[in-house]
């Protein structure tokens, strides 16, 4: 019996010695942001909602191109001119271009005009196109306010390309995560309505 009590203490210190071992070799990404941040559509497609057609004439919403200030998981914050840092304590849950294409696609999705795909190319075989660049989706010191521009590119399936640059700002937000965080996603919101107008 006495062997047979040792031979378990040494099996169950064995195993916390393993489980030790492990949480050593792993890592968790270290400390977490604060807060994490993402893009929420004010305009969404109703349960049981349906649309249908072709692949070729359904609208394919291409991931945007963007700055290379906005190709990172962190909020740009303009300091002048030439100086950019970013906000601290927020982190993006999804790099800001996927997010804003899901935000994009989701609001034209909800004017319930027409079928609505995404994709990261363009391999669909779609012939109407909406891509464009991501310039600005972020915090500006300088006069406190958020600023998104996005520089949409159309194809309409007869083979012209119509570009447009879209807009919104939204001005007297305090440099803090929370604040930046909602008037983000106001300001794409807003950019996202303008588009859908834009493309019917």
């Amino acid at each position: 019996m006495k062997v047979r009590a040792m031979g378990q203490r040494a099996k169950y210190g064995a195993a916390i010695v393993a489980l030790a071992l492990l949480a050593g070799c792993i890592s968790l990404g270290g400390k977490a942001p604060k807060i994490l941040l993402g893009l929420t559509a004010e305009k969404t497609a109703a349960a049981g909602t349906m649309t249908g057609g072709k692949v070729s004439d359904a609208l394919l919403v291409l991931d945007p191109q963007v700055e290379r200030k906005l190709d990172v998981l962190r909020v740009p914050v303009q300091v002048d001119d030439t100086r950019i840092a970013y906000l601290q304590d927020a982190t993006w849950v999804e790099r800001p271009a996927r997010q804003f294409r899901h935000l994009l696609a989701e609001t034209i999705r909800a004017k319930g005009q027409r079928l609505v795909i995404e994709a990261n190319d363009d391999t669909s075989g779609s012939k109407n196109v909406l891509a464009g660049r991501l310039i600005d989706m972020g915090y500006d010191a300088r006069s406190q306010s958020v600023v998104l521009r996005f520089d949409a590119l159309r194809e309409d399936g007869k083979g012209a390309v119509v570009a447009r640059r879209f807009e919104a700002v939204v001005p007297g937000v305090s440099p803090k995560a929370v604040a930046v965080g909602a008037a983000l996603n106001r300001a794409a919101n807003d950019v996202a309505a303008q588009v859908a107008d834009w493309v019917g």
